[in-house]
């Protein structure tokens, strides 16, 4: 992998929508310097000289090389996890994660909206207050139907729908394999076992499938560091329902 200077991206192993840009530039073939924030003790200096929101991923480009933690006014400061995919896109185009054809970036963007609507906001639902499982099994159904145009999301090649996605779908596996979440005991398990070993959604496996065996969605999920964090989460969050 080739080192870029002048570009630092601001992360943490924990949040989803961190990893995809980490998986971004991962299939670009591109190693940025990295900083990993501390969520729960973010460094004075982040907000106000990095991410006004408080919130990762954020990136520094350009300006002087600078030690992370000494962010430079003069670079530019980008934040939100779509936008850095794209930027990361658009900055090594041989990455192949924006089709060429508008047509599939118009498919591409669309398969985002859908999934966050269907798949993640479910999820969270079902894991954070213990919601019933059939909007995030209603959502997976309509994930299976988008499933339809190549290995991946939009066709053959991964591109930022698989992007957006990838890291998402990473958590809901483990975890629902895991029972951890504030759904009632048991519940987890019966819903991994439905989505990821059922014969329901074959389609969904096989997307999966690809998905978590490219190198660059295994150089970026960390399944051992997650799952202890998430139990340490869930475990302040509240019981779980009854």
């Amino acid at each position: 992998m080739a080192t870029v200077k002048n570009l630092t991206l601001y992360t943490a192993k924990v949040c989803p929508y961190a990893q995809r840009v980490e998986i971004a530039f991962e299939e670009a073939g591109v190693k940025p310097t990295k900083y990993q924030i501390n969520l729960q003790d973010k460094p004075e200096w982040y907000a106000p000289n990095v991410n006004p929101a408080s919130k990762v991923p954020a990136i520094a480009y350009g300006g002087p090389q600078v030690p992370p933690d000494q962010p430079s006014p003069e670079s530019t400061k980008l934040a939100e996890s779509l936008v850095l995919v794209e930027f990361v896109a658009d900055l090594y185009p041989n990455s192949k994660l924006l089709p060429n054809d508008p047509v599939k970036r118009a498919q591409a963007r669309f398969f985002i909206e859908f999934v966050t609507n269907k798949v993640v906001s479910p999820f969270f639902a079902f894991s954070i207050r213990g919601e019933p499982a059939e909007p995030l099994l209603a959502g997976f159904e309509a994930l299976q139907g988008q499933l339809d145009k190549g290995t991946f999301a939009v066709s053959d090649d991964f591109t930022i729908a698989d992007v957006a996605l990838a890291p998402f779908l990473g958590r809901i596996e483990l975890l629902t394999r895991e029972d951890v979440g504030l759904f009632k005991e048991g519940e987890g398990r019966k819903v991994w076992q439905e989505i990821f070993e059922g014969p329901r959604f074959k389609r969904v496996q096989d997307y999966f499938k690809a998905v978590s065996s490219r190198p660059s969605f295994k150089a970026t999920f960390d399944a051992d560091f997650l799952l202890e964090g998430a139990k340490a989460r869930y475990a302040k969050l509240g019981p779980r329902k009854q």
